[in-house]
């Protein structure tokens, strides 16, 4: 039976203090377990509006709200849903592979995105009902 991966918040170290300010650093190797490929930034995004809705086959990724707060949705391939708050730039959220996403910014918010793979339009899953597919798959394996 193949295990689910699941997301989960990592600790990234802060250096500083109020009189000067901080500044927080996310290595290979001590918090990011993947060899860095890609380091994208999203901000800007209407609070109204859900980002993500969509997988990964292979990237995986760490995700930090550099300022504001960011509301993380991951659906796994057994069907389970955890939901996660970023609300501090020392405060990061893994996500694995094969793990749908819904995606809430607060006003003003900027998330910075440590991705595993460079950009590939084939690595992405971006209609639910093909998610939903591999989950049957997945499910039908896991039994």
């Amino acid at each position: 039976m193949e295990e689910i991966v699941r997301c989960k918040i990592v600790k990234i170290p802060l250096f500083g203090e109020d009189r000067i300010g901080y500044v927080s650093v996310a290595e290979f190797g001590s918090i990011v377990p993947f060899p860095i490929e890609r380091v994208y930034w999203i901000y800007q995004t209407p609070a109204d509006i859900v980002r993500g809705q969509h997988a990964h086959i292979e990237l995986r990724q760490i995700l930090v709200a550099i300022s504001g707060t960011i509301n993380i949705k991951c659906e796994y391939l057994d069907g389970s849903i955890e939901e996660f708050l970023l609300d501090h730039p020392s405060k990061g959220l893994y996500v694995p592979q094969m793990v749908w996403r819904f995606i809430n910014f607060s006003y003003q918010a900027v998330m910075i995105c440590i991705a595993s793979e460079k950009y590939s339009e084939m690595d992405y899953i971006r209609d639910y009902s093909k998610f939903e597919k591999l989950r049957a798959t997945f499910m039908m394996t896991a039994h």
